[in-house]
């Protein structure tokens, strides 16, 4: 284990690596070190604003590979964030290539990860009042659809850019609590579609947003899946997360039967697009 000072921050990596390029881009205020996709992440302010700078080619202390292939998934990813240029997600500024390594540089997006599991790991995600989640849980509900509403609306247009989303939970939402907006960060694994799940039972995702046809090797990656990536969504921000049952949620009856039908484990009971979904939602709360 070696252990870097950058700017005001330190972190640990588990072989000594070269971060001298990174002061030279600016003053690093914060990192972001307890990722396993490989890459880590920091802060950096210059003269010209705030900078969020992704880097693939260390090996950070919570990744098992090895680090070509994290440079090679960060450079693939960089035509995602071409292609699906949205408002409501973290803008690219440029990309580029040191030696065998790799950076991208995106706006600074204020807010706060709804999964902060370096800050809040394990129960006080749930329980800290310090804990975004936690907080969030806290707003009106309200407040909450008007998040999922921007959730919602980029991925309908996901699905029409001909996408499929991969690996969205809520550790890709960042919340502003001061002007209530809505972020959305790392879309590295988004794929075009068709695709097929490639990994098996380890396919990228959370546990608590993964559809059944996300733990099986070889089965289509789709629309459907991407509907059932968005009631698991309003489950999360809205209900028990992964209990399912009405008693846990809290907007209602009408957006509860559509949250549900799109968590079916049955594919062919879902929606059939998230345009679909999204529209379906609307007219729910159009009646409440």
């Amino acid at each position: 284990m070696k252990t870097k000072k950058m700017g005001e921050v330190s972190f640990s990596v588990q072989e000594d690596h070269d971060f001298s390029w990174l002061e030279e881009m600016g003053h690093v205020f914060c990192v972001f070190d307890e990722q396993d996709s490989g890459n880590i992440s920091f802060g950096v302010e210059r003269e010209d604003g705030k900078f969020f700078v992704k880097y693939a080619g260390a090996k950070p202390m919570d990744f098992s590979g090895e680090p070509k292939e994290a440079v090679e998934r960060l450079r693939t990813a960089m035509s995602v964030y071409q292609q699906l240029k949205h408002p409501s997600v973290i803008r690219l500024e440029h990309h580029f290539a040191l030696k065998e390594e790799y950076a991208a540089v995106f706006n600074w997006a204020e807010g706060e990860c709804l999964h902060s599991h370096w800050s809040h790991g394990g129960p006080a995600k749930y329980t800290d009042p310090t804990s975004p989640y936690y907080r969030f849980r806290k707003l009106s509900v309200p407040s909450r659809l008007q998040a999922l509403d921007t959730i919602f609306s980029f991925h309908a247009f996901v699905e029409e850019q001909g996408f499929v989303a991969i690996d969205f939970y809520d550790g890709s939402i960042l919340y502003d609590f001061n002007n209530d907006v809505t972020t959305l960060c790392d879309i590295d694994f988004y794929r075009k579609s068709p695709t097929v799940n490639d990994i098996g039972e380890e396919f990228w995702g959370a546990d608590r947003s993964k559809s059944k046809e996300e733990y099986e090797l070889g089965a289509v990656i789709d629309e459907r899946t991407n509907v059932y990536t968005m009631g698991a969504i309003s489950f999360g921000l809205l209900g028990g997360e992964t209990d399912h049952s009405f008693s846990k949620w809290e907007a209602g009856e009408g957006l509860f039967e559509v949250a549900e039908k799109a968590v079916g484990e049955d594919r062919g009971t879902r929606y059939s697009s998230v345009r679909a979904f999204k529209e379906a939602w609307e007219e729910a709360r159009r009646r409440c």
